[in-house]
């Protein structure tokens, strides 16, 4: 969230900057304190003294004082210790607080969520029951929503509003506890809010003010279109609309579902996305040999103090990776999006907490979601999206700290990692061999290090001897472990099916991969090998790339000559025709391949590392186009927007022709295979699909946790409402009730005084603590639950009276002279007794005699 700087103390020792702020940015540095103006307030906070002219400084501009926060919302951020914003709230902020419907990028770790928090908060201010909701956040995944409920809370400290929210995993009976007392904000993911809005006939969010896409690209593009659409449909068109995300596309066509309305587009950090003070490693590897490389990093090269994420493909392979490193002696935490709300939100406290230092995740956890001491992050399999990498390794470097990431790069991974690069705009070197090494290491390894100090990335081979090594060790373990045995082939097949459903890379980078020179060993290595060492895998590596110069035949036709061995080479014959015929077409070969280079176009982003080119030479220019006057079909930052697309699946495959194309009816049978595809049959219509929306034949609507549920009414909500006898009603009408039950001191009253109890300075309010006449939901229908009790306690009652009088009806005679039995004792004298007993009624009515009654009021 923000990067901001904690304020000073009065003391003489320099601030500290929070490392627990659980904001998503770093501190900017303020040498000088800005203190807000004094202003004496009296005791009801309305009118006050003036300030004096001489005692109150002007506000300098460039703090949080020059945006008109109100008093509540600049408490809670001085509360935290901020004070200076970060370049996305210096320029978002201020078109919120105007009203105008912003779509905003920044790198991560820059202070997004406050950018927009704050000035909601600003613009809510207060509680009003009433009004029904005014705010809804929607974000992509629930630990990002469970990370923004904290962040409101913290910065709304100071102020009465209340927040919900609404995420996949947890009960549906406590948040409709939650919405029955109608909150002010809402934060949730879209489809256990589309499952509430389908349960709940009286939710409305008509009444919403102010919405906000957290991470914006991965909503419109994880499936979640349809029931954005269906959520949007409910949503006023006087609202605001924010849109936020690291990786936003320039063009906004994508969301136009958002409903925005002339929306200022604010773009920062597109040269740089990730964190400078990041440090990027990569290492070349087989598959096989990922397992003895992560456990030989998290022992040997990364410290036991040091908090590291790991992040991989599938959730069989967390299950596997947590079940390996129990067995050897680490105790990691874990998160998946399978797993139980209430085991994911334990896992990563513990890990905040740092009582874990390894978090294996998959990529759930790559959005959004803030570990303010997290030290390193390692890939274990490559994303197949450059945004995706942005994402994933900006958990670390935040808040002003270094950081590391690790990345293994397998050689089908190679392709992504030059599109990659091209996305980051950044130079990619290998490593020396152990050759240059061994002839030269002292200026190697200064070009290394300056080469690394640039910005430039390096991959590298890891050393074999500590593959060896530790793959005899994971071997033992696997074969003792029933466990790990049986999640090896569930975690074969759930990686085949990755690999089959991630992005293609681009044609031009698988192209590259082929002249891609062979890299050396990584240079963090450089201590862990000596010289000896060095010379045995130099020698190891020219074995590799050694071609002999003659064929077996050839070879042994020249061993027969040397032993004088007389008979026919036939084979040699052979072969030296052969080579007669096929040297020119070599040769020729060899020379276009020396002479017809890459296009230029395509060795941007790229640089050479001591001659050495990943891409070929570049081409002599032979254009005679203008290049002022010239306009390219591929436009220049087309790897960048490729890149940031929302579209699903796609990436840099993406045809840039698409969007060009009119919608005409096919002729050929692949075409119309493919807008069939494209199109879906909705009533009497077709509906046509974004890239990656998909119908389902059974009507059912995925959640953000992959179950599929039906699209209507559960009925869970009507349970729920007969057994507690509550309702929700969060339509914002008018004439509903504005009353709430007394709260701590501090909080808000009912009535129609909207003052605040409680707190210094306040103004004493006259009958303030006689109780309001005016009752609330919850007085009414209680006393309408008591009032059915009543009636039915006296209908049995009366059922029961009248029971007892048919069955005593025998022992009533003409005359009225009579004996009256009951359970009890009396005595009854003349016409009218009156008895002494309980429960009996003599019959003696209007009749002479005595008779002699047993019962209570007996006649």
């Amino acid at each position: 969230m923000a990067r901001l700087t904690p304020a000073k103390s009065r003391s003489t020792r320099k601030p500290k900057p929070s490392s627990s702020s659980g904001m998503d940015a770093a501190a900017e540095p303020n040498p000088e304190p800005q203190r807000r103006p004094k202003q004496d307030r009296s005791a009801g906070g309305g009118g006050g003294k003036k300030a004096k002219s001489g005692g109150s400084k002007k506000a300098k501009s460039g703090g949080f004082e020059s945006m008109g926060l109100c008093e509540e919302v600049y408490r809670g951020v001085r509360h935290k210790g901020y004070r200076v914003p970060t370049p996305i709230q210096r320029k978002t902020m201020p078109l919120i607080l105007a009203g105008v419907d912003v779509a905003a990028m920044a790198r991560t770790g820059s202070g997004k969520t406050a950018a927009f928090l704050l000035p909601m908060l600003n613009r809510l201010r207060r509680r009003d029951p009433g009004a029904g909701v005014r705010a809804l956040i929607l974000s992509p995944t629930r630990d990002l929503a469970m990370q923004t409920l904290k962040f409101t809370k913290q910065l709304g400290k100071f102020t009465d509003l209340r927040t919900s929210v609404i995420v996949g995993g947890d009960s549906m009976e406590s948040q409709f506890e939650e919405l029955s007392e109608c909150p002010d904000i809402i934060i949730a993911t879209p489809g256990r809010l589309m499952h509430h809005l389908n349960d709940v006939k009286d939710m409305t969010l008509r009444s919403v003010e102010y919405v906000v896409f957290d991470e914006a690209d991965s909503l419109f593009s994880m499936g979640f279109a349809e029931h954005l659409h269906d959520i949007l449909k409910k949503l006023s068109d006087t609202r605001q609309t924010l849109l936020f995300s690291a990786t936003l596309p320039s063009a906004l066509a994508d969301f136009a579902k958002a409903g925005l309305r002339d929306p200022q587009v604010v773009r920062l950090d597109l040269d740089k996305k990730i964190s400078p003070d990041l440090n990027l490693v990569f290492f070349t590897l087989r598959q096989e040999e990922k397992l003895a490389a992560l456990l030989y990093l998290v022992r040997e090269r990364i410290s036991s103090e040091e908090q590291t994420m790991i992040f991989v493909s599938t959730k069989h392979h967390v299950e596997f990776l947590n079940i390996l490193f129990r067995e050897e002696g680490l105790e990691p935490s874990l998160s998946y999006g399978a797993m139980d709300q209430e085991a994911r939100m334990i896992h990563i406290s513990k890990f905040r907490a740092r009582k874990t230092m390894l978090l294996i995740v998959t990529d759930v956890a790559a959005r959004g979601l803030d570990i303010p001491l997290l030290d390193n992050v390692v890939n274990w399999d490559f994303p197949a999206k450059p945004k995706l990498f942005v994402h994933r390794v900006g958990r670390v470097a935040r808040q002003g700290r270094s950081g590391t990431a690790y990345t293994f790069v397998t050689s089908e991974d190679m392709p992504y990692l030059l599109d990659l690069h091209l996305f980051l705009s950044r130079p990619l070197k290998p490593a020396p061999t152990e050759e240059e090494l061994l002839r030269d290491m002292d200026g190697i390894n200064m070009k290394i290090d300056q080469a690394i100090a640039n910005g430039e990335s390096v991959y590298g081979r890891f050393p074999q001897t500590v593959l060896d090594l530790a793959s005899d060790g994971i071997k033992e373990v696997i074969s003792g472990c029933t466990e790990l045995n049986a999640l090896e082939k569930p975690c074969a097949n759930a990686f085949r099916l990755y690999l089959k459903t991630r992005a293609v890379p681009s044609k031009e980078s698988i192209k590259r991969v082929k002249d891609l020179p062979r890299e050396g060993l990584h240079p963090i290595f450089r201590d862990v090998l000596r010289s000896d060492e060095l010379s045995a895998l130099a020698f190891s590596e020219r074995l590799k790339s050694f071609r002999p110069k003659q064929t077996i035949l050839e070879a042994e036709g020249e061993a027969a000559k040397a032993r004088n061995f007389k008979g026919s080479n036939q084979w040699l014959d052979v072969m030296k025709k052969k080579r007669e015929v096929h040297e020119g077409i070599i040769n020729l070969v060899h020379q276009k391949s020396s002479v017809d280079p890459r296009p230029e176009e395509e060795e941007d982003g790229i640089l050479n590392w001591e001659k050495k080119e990943v891409c070929g030479t570049k081409r002599k220019s032979q254009s005679f186009r203008d290049e002022d006057y010239y306009i390219s079909s591929v436009p220049q930052n087309h790897h960048l927007e490729a890149g940031l697309s929302v579209r699903n699946n796609e990436g840099f495959v993406q045809n840039r022709l698409d969007a060009a194309v009119l919608d005409l009816v096919d002729d050929e049978a692949s075409g119309m295979q493919a807008q069939k595809t494209r199109y879906h049959w909705m009533k009497n219509k077709f509906v046509k699909l974004n890239s990656g929306d998909r119908v389902t034949a059974t009507g059912k609507i995925k959640t953000e946790g992959g179950a599929k549920i039906k699209a209507s009414a559960t009925g869970i909500y009507k349970r729920w409402q007969q057994r507690t006898h509550k309702s929700i009603n969060i339509g914002g009408k008018s004439g509903s009730f504005a009353e709430e039950r007394t709260s701590s001191a501090g909080g808000y009253h009912g009535g129609n005084n909207k003052h605040f109890s409680g707190g210094r300075g306040r103004r004493s309010i006259p009958n303030a603590n006689v109780p309001s006449e005016i009752r609330n939901p919850d007085q009414m229908q209680k006393s309408r639950q008591k009032k059915a009790m009543e009636i039915t306690r006296l209908k049995n009652k009366s059922a029961k009276d009248g029971k007892f009088q048919n069955k005593f009806q025998k022992n009533r005679r003409p005359d009225g002279n009579g004996k009256g039995r009951g359970n009890g004792k009396g005595a009854g004298k003349g016409g009218f007794g009156k008895g002494l007993g309980k429960g009996g009624k003599g019959p003696n009515k209007g009749g002479k005699g005595k008779g002699k009654v047993k019962g209570k009021g007996g006649r």
